[in-house]
């Protein structure tokens, strides 16, 4: 009896030790801010091997290079405003004092020199000052190919409210008319490539630093309890950090890290981009995308990304790190479960419908043990879980861009390695939003004299915040692009010659005894449609709460129809259904405002007042 109770005591004692010298976490009540779709331009930066300034802001007498309001809104992001906008998000985290900061993907416009440049100066100026740590990872914009590339825009803001071309080499552009100011040739707006921009942005992620814990890349050979810094620096070299693209061994950059910033936490930066040979000639070009999302490409063509994940899982649950993921490109579906009923009324090849990822990508992934996903890409306001029989989960934060509706970014807090809250980040005041404004004057009456067609809404202009130019922007490419691009045309003219009375009694429902709530127009409706696609439960508070009510209405009016009789004889019946249960989706998605998730089961702990 005695030796028995000597055993168990000894047996005791041995699992008392073991989890005694297990290592400890230290995240605890960390905070990380993602930033996605930055879109930086540096708009008072100097372009290098030339003399152009730009053009002159009569309202404070300084140069920009400034892209033309008519462009913006015709783009699904602003160029200009986006720069005050980041350093108004970037003064928020410091008085929340905030020392870890993501950026996933698409932090500049284009991967140009003098914009590569102003953000790493930017970066380092916050850096310096208040001691925050910057982590970014590629997007599609940064690079846009593989190695460096001339190109150009032509979309400038140049003299006298004209466009003005600027190019990085003779003979990219020939000016169509005489409309158009001389092209400026400025080697300074080609499109570098990755060994460049990594040069540029080694402090931030891309190359290993003294001050990390650890770093690691997919390729790198070494452990967790031998890592040093020179070993580190020197397997991080371009020679190492590639993988064989094709049968003719021709190897591409891959620039995917993890880091560990401070003791306990691990942040996983997945590079997403995926080049293959284009068959004109013996450049990359980026893969080509049918279906699946971009993750479908990766998952085909970058086979050893996979395998690292794996293995960062296992080692991090060994080593007791507390793993966060991000990357570029969405793990799962963002339109919250609507997707068949878009693609029924628009196409597959509409409303970015063939980046919707294919369901086996969150399960490829939440079997290889990631838990929580970040991106950015899509520009958009959104959360998605995916849980499965084997306990397995994948939760994915879709990161609004500071260049679009809603501009906004999210706050992870880590309270414990089991339970993480999400904050989002709405930008309301940004100082020197308005700024540009003369600039604009100047256009629109350059557009107005010479007779241009399909001029953007001057009441742009008035916009008294930055929020409110957001808004103006989604409004008036609805207006200017996605109507024409997009929508049915007879769809489109039913909805656009409709207004909320109407709509109601299309619906089946004839009570409109509350009918000052339905004053409101059908273009009011898919505004309303793409403020919900873009920013989720953001939107809610715009939309308002009687409007809201009213859509609500017609939607139950809609869906309490037999489906059965919307069939292809009455095609726009059908496409009404198809709008408003899509619509409805977009109003009932997963808590994608303030949340906290539960990262035992992956479940979501309540909404955050």
């Amino acid at each position: 009896m005695l030796q028995k109770f000597r055993i168990v005591w000894f047996a005791c004692l041995l699992i008392v030790i073991s989890v005694s010298c297990k290592p400890k976490s230290e995240t605890n009540n960390i905070q990380i801010a993602f930033f996605a779709d930055v879109h930086l331009s540096d708009i008072y930066g100097e372009f290098e091997g030339s003399n152009y300034k730009g053009v002159l802001n009569p309202a404070n007498q300084k140069y920009v290079n400034i892209r033309t309001m008519n462009a913006q809104l015709h783009s699904t992001r602003i160029f200009n405003e986006n720069y005050f906008a980041f350093r108004a998000a970037l003064d928020d985290v410091v008085k929340r004092n905030i020392k870890i900061v993501a950026l996933p993907g698409d932090f500049s416009d284009d991967g140009q020199p003098y914009n590569i440049r102003g953000l790493k100066a930017m970066l380092h100026a916050y850096t310096k000052a208040y001691g925050i740590q910057f982590f970014a990872i590629t997007g599609n914009h940064d690079p846009v190919a593989p190695f460096t590339t001339d190109a150009g825009k032509v979309d400038f803001l140049g003299t006298g409210g004209k466009n003005q071309p600027v190019m990085s080499k003779s003979g990219l552009y020939t000016p169509k008319s005489s409309e158009e100011n001389p092209v400026v040739v400025i080697p300074d707006i080609r499109k570098l490539g990755y060994e460049e921009i990594v040069e540029q942005l080694s402090a931030n992620g891309f190359l290993p630093q003294e001050q990390y814990k650890y770093w690691e890349t997919p390729f790198s050979t070494y452990k967790y309890e031998n890592y040093n810094y020179t070993e580190a620096l020197k397997q991080s070299s371009f020679i190492q950090r590639s993988y064989l693209i094709d049968t003719l061994s021709k190897r591409l950059p891959d620039v995917s890290y993890l880091v560990e910033p401070v003791d306990g936490l691990w942040l996983m930066a997945i590079d997403g981009n995926v080049y293959l040979p284009a068959k004109e000639n013996d450049n990359f070009s980026k893969a080509k995308l049918n279906s699946g999302g971009e993750y479908s490409n990766i998952l085909a063509h970058k086979k050893h990304l996979l395998k690292w994940v794996e293995k960062v899982v296992k080692e991090s649950k060994r080593l007791n790190k507390t793993l966060v993921t991000f990357s570029h490109y969405p793990m799962i579906d963002f339109y919250d479960g609507a997707s068949d009923d878009l693609k029924a009324l628009f196409s597959e090849r509409k409303m970015q419908l063939h980046r919707v990822p294919d369901e086996d990508v969150a399960a490829t992934f939440a079997e290889a043990g990631i838990k929580i996903h970040f991106a950015g890409h899509m520009h958009l306001n959104d959360t998605g879980i995916r849980n499965y029989e084997d306990g397995s989960f994948l939760v994915n934060i879709q990161i609004p861009s500071l260049a679009g509706y809603p501009a906004a970014y999210k706050v992870l807090t880590i309270h414990n390695p089991d339970l993480m809250e999400v904050e989002t980040v709405k930008l309301d005041l940004v100082p020197g939003f308005n700024e540009l404004f003369p600039l604009y004057e100047q256009e629109y009456s350059y557009l107005k004299e010479s007779g241009a067609k399909d001029i953007w809404n001057k009441q742009v202009l008035e916009a008294k915040s930055y929020d409110e130019l957001m808004n103006w922007h989604l409004k008036e490419l609805v207006r200017l692009r996605f109507l024409k691009r997009d929508w049915p045309e007879d769809f489109a003219n039913f909805m656009l010659h409709s207004d909320g009375v109407s709509l109601l009694s299309y619906a089946g429902e004839s009570d409109a005894s509350n009918a000052k709530n339905y004053k409101w127009s059908g273009f009011d409706m898919i505004f309303d449609f793409y403020r919900l696609l873009n920013g989720d439960q953001l939107a809610v508070d715009d939309i308002g709460v009687e409007r809201i009510e009213a859509y609500q209405t017609i939607i139950n009016a809609e869906l309490s129809k037999n489906v059965l009789v919307l069939d292809d004889s009455k095609p726009l019946e059908k496409q009404f259904h198809h709008f408003i249960k899509a619509f409805e989706a977009l109003l009932n998605g997963e808590p994608s405002d303030n949340f906290k998730i539960d990262l035992n089961n992956g479940k979501f702990i309540g909404f955050i007042e």
